[in-house]
């Protein structure tokens, strides 16, 4: 009797990501992603684990996000529930 093994690939503790070994297995997996479901994804390293991951948004337009402050990205806030700021 033979039995069908299932390869269950080591996930990153932080992300719960797939854990590639370097940058040519990610492209590798990226592409059969691709060809397979016509999923886009980004092959980026990660800052906790070190190894791999893929992504669907873009690492660039992330990082060009993080770069901007917090007060550039958001309008100011009251602290009132309803409150509306008179205009001048």
């Amino acid at each position: 009797m033979s039995y069908m093994y299932f390869f269950t690939p080591r996930r990153c503790e932080s992300t719960q990501k797939i854990m590639y070994a370097n940058k040519g297995q990610a492209l590798m997996a990226a592409d059969k992603s691709f060809k397979e479901r016509g999923a886009k994804l980004w092959v980026y390293k990660c800052d906790y684990c070190g190894s791999w991951h893929l992504t669907h948004s873009n690492p660039a337009i992330r990082k060009y996000c993080d770069m901007r402050s917090r007060f550039e990205t958001t309008k100011p806030k009251s602290r009132k529930r309803g409150y509306k700021p008179r205009m001048r």
